[in-house]
């Protein structure tokens, strides 16, 4: 007779910290984080329901069936039942991961405008670099050979080519505000990830690849930009921030790092 009362009890409890949102994500910055979110709540509410009402379930079955004296009997169940329900559930969870899955490809399959800025991303054990064209718009050549942290260059950029110039190198993200732009993304050694919680962003960056990854956001502030792929003994200490500046502010930054070169 207590177990019951254990599983309704536990039951409303949990319910409790998901609909008071204890502990949840915090507030997106960009549409489609919007879309993620608003997708999170409905599958949340729909398999929140059937839990509920499951528990519930189970607690009824536990007293009417408990161990009272009574000889025990047997059911074989009952198929078409049985049918409906696992076809209705089955119908049910394939419906939300579609709806599920048309957000994801529109972040990871759509192109970004003409117009979006480009921004090189380069992970390595363990620290990022963000690479800004200059007013030429152009990305000047880069060479392993001539990689150098050390010497403040961890792109391996060739000051003998005139597009690398000015080229501007940082070690956080900055981005102007309602601003679309386009994060290219490489790898320089083994597998990282590209984890904004804000911006319900995670990409991996694959070495050998160059991975696109269209964005925009739409809150000025400083949010965190770690790894989320464990590449390494170091791997704790790989993260750096994202900014996201007015249009002025970004644009005075841009010519100030440009000025330094």
């Amino acid at each position: 007779m207590l177990l019951a009362p254990v599983v309704w009890v536990i039951t409303v409890v949990v319910a409790y910290f998901f609909v008071a949102q204890t502990w949840w994500f915090p507030p997106s910055i960009s549409q489609h984080g919007a879309a993620y979110d608003a997708q999170f709540m409905r599958t949340l509410v729909i398999v929140g329901v059937i839990f509920v009402l499951a528990q519930f379930a189970l607690g009824y079955v536990i007293v009417k069936f408990r161990d009272d004296g009574r000889r025990a009997g047997y059911s074989h169940g009952n198929n078409k039942l049985e049918t409906i329900w696992t076809s209705a559930t089955a119908l049910l969870f394939i419906g939300l991961v579609v709806m599920g899955s048309s957000i994801w490809a529109g972040v990871h399959f759509d192109e970004a405008p003409p117009d979006a800025i480009p921004v090189e991303v380069t992970a390595k054990q363990f620290a990022w670099s963000f690479r800004y064209a200059g007013p030429d718009g152009k990305f000047g050549r880069t060479d392993l050979k001539l990689v150098n942290d050390s010497s403040g260059n961890p792109l391996g950029l060739d000051d003998k080519d005139p597009a690398s110039k000015d080229d501007v190198v940082s070690a956080s993200l900055k981005v102007p505000v309602g601003k679309h732009i386009r994060l290219i993304l490489h790898s320089r050694d083994v597998i990282h990830n590209f984890f904004v919680r804000e911006l319900r962003l995670k990409q991996d960056l694959v070495p050998g690849m160059e991975i696109p990854l269209p964005f925009q956001a739409d809150k000025i502030g400083i949010y965190e930009v770690p790894c989320s792929e464990l590449c390494g003994l170091g791997h704790f200490q790989m993260r750096t921030t994202m900014q996201v500046m007015s249009q002025s502010d970004y644009d005075q930054w841009l010519q100030q790092q440009q000025a330094q070169k």
